[in-house]
């Protein structure tokens, strides 16, 4: 027979269980939806200026990585610099990223003959490809909140739409 103080413990234990359960099951919930965050890099643009990953803090960023030789960059090109025109004066800030492949003064000769309004930076290490997770298909486009953190990834070009909305969104925010 159990003593009259039982049903009392168990019933505490079960109340402690259960909250411990629901925080273990909330943890496991958030860590299963947490983004990463941009790596820590310096980007240097063919201006030769740098920009730190903590400098761009505050503003929605995307980084776009591409090449003179990927017809797919080429074709999508015209449509992120009306992405960049629309949304920059909102605080969109865009960095396009060759790859290491790219030779230099074929990057240097696109960029001024399509009068390419934001930031181009170069990779010739290949250095940022890798901190962003071994970027090796052109193009891959990363949306990045004002806090840092990846918001998505596009391989290939993006459904501008969907883009769009993301972008209005991360500004709003």
């Amino acid at each position: 027979m159990l003593a009259p103080s039982s049903p009392r413990k168990f019933t505490l234990f079960s109340v402690i269980a259960g909250l411990a359960l629901l925080i273990l099951g909330g943890l496991f919930w958030q860590s299963l939806h947490a983004r990463p965050l941009m790596p820590d890099v310096t980007f240097t643009n063919l201006k030769g200026e740098r920009m730190s990953s903590q400098q761009l803090r505050g503003k929605v960023l995307m980084v776009n990585f591409w090449a003179t030789s990927c017809s797919t960059c080429i074709a999508e090109m015209p449509r992120m610099v009306e992405t960049y025109n629309k949304y920059h004066a909102q605080g969109l800030e865009y960095i396009g990223v060759a790859m290491s492949y790219d030779p230099p003064n074929y990057v240097l000769n696109y960029a001024e003959t399509r009068q390419l309004p934001f930031h181009v930076a170069l990779d010739p290490q290949g250095k940022l490809a890798q901190a962003f997770g071994e970027v090796k298909l052109t193009p891959t486009t990363y949306v990045i909140d004002k806090q840092g953190q990846i918001l998505k990834r596009y391989v290939g070009e993006p459904s501008f739409s969907e883009l769009h909305t993301l972008l209005e969104n991360a500004l709003k925010a």
